[in-house]
């Protein structure tokens, strides 16, 4: 197990995020294929909390985990629907500030079945830099957690002192890059590999990492960087690669209503568990566990915003 900060009894939070907070707007029932200039009608629509550093904190908190959070929204309604939704998780939001010159960001989701469409405006969340980051709230904290690595374009020039300055502070770190919209997977991600103690990628995320054709290739080429690599693989479960050591977690059966969020969900039973130094197996059967309750409810916090919902879900499947 990877060696915790020095009193940690001290520190306030057991993870902070520093990320971004928008909007997911889902609407179902629309073909993959869609012409233009028609009047295409949808079977459902939802409003959720979004981001994947949003959905994080949010489920995090959910679960009892003490989370703080660096973000920014627009000055606008729905920034304030994201703020009220994170704050009744209990995410500290002494720390998330609203811009007047830059809106919330919003992603709109067409969900096709196993496939889906994407659709992002970035607004605030590619505002922030390293001058509206508060490194003692930071530190304050047992570990740190970076989502949407290549959204995040304001902080990207500095995170490598970032991140060495978290280290420096007793920090451990971990990282989820998400999607590259550019699909170039390049820029400062080399840099950080280096420098975190956990990478959270799904199977499509790392392949393109580590730019090999296959999940075991890519686990090869990138275990002598990172000290611990779980590989999210949906119904297949995790693959967890602690330095040559590789095993697989299996996934628990569900019939999903929608998978939006099921990534970053599976992040915050895994870290959950893993700040609690459970061994990284554990970690990720919890994470298979809090990714499946995801699916249960349209996008990736409904399914946690319901208290009996959630807690008679993890009582029905605790990890051995």
């Amino acid at each position: 197990m990877l060696t915790r900060p020095r009193g940690e009894h001290q520190r306030r939070f057991d993870i902070t995020i520093a990320g971004e907070t928008n909007l997911d707007l889902i609407l179902y029932g629309l073909p993959e294929q869609m012409s233009t200039e028609r009047e295409l009608l949808g079977s459902g629509f939802k409003v959720t909390l979004g981001g994947s550093s949003s959905i994080l904190a949010h489920n995090l908190a959910a679960l009892g985990g003490r989370v703080g959070f660096i973000s920014q929204v627009g000055r606008d309604e729905m920034g304030d629907i994201a703020l009220a939704r994170l704050g009744e998780s209990g995410v500290d939001l002494s720390h998330i500030t609203s811009r007047e010159d830059v809106g919330t960001g919003v992603t709109v989701l067409l969900p096709h079945g196993q496939r889906r469409h994407i659709l992002t405006y970035l607004g605030a969340m590619a505002e922030m830099t390293i001058a509206d980051l508060d490194l003692a709230y930071l530190t304050s904290s047992r570990h740190f957690h970076l989502s949407s690595l290549f959204l995040q374009t304001g902080l990207q020039p500095d995170l490598p002192e970032l991140f060495d300055q978290l280290k420096k502070a007793g920090l451990t770190l971990s990282l989820d890059t998400n999607d590259d919209p550019n699909d170039t997977w390049c820029g400062v991600l080399d840099q950080l590999l280096d420098r975190i103690d956990v990478l959270l990628p799904n199977e499509d995320e790392i392949l393109r990492i580590a730019r090999k054709p296959t999940l075991e290739e890519s686990l090869d080429s990138l275990a002598p960087r990172v000290p611990l690599i779980v590989v999210k693989c949906g119904a297949r479960g995790a693959v967890v690669q602690q330095g040559k050591k590789r095993d697989w977690v299996p996934s628990i059966r569900v019939e999903p209503v929608d998978t939006i969020g099921a990534g970053d969900s599976f992040n915050a039973g895994f870290l959950n568990f893993y700040l609690k130094d459970e061994n990284p197996l554990r970690a990720a059967a919890m994470g298979n566990v809090t990714g499946a309750l995801s699916t249960l409810r349209p996008g990736g916090t409904e399914a946690y915003r319901d208290s009996a919902f959630r807690d008679g879900f993890l009582n029905q499947y605790t990890v051995a």
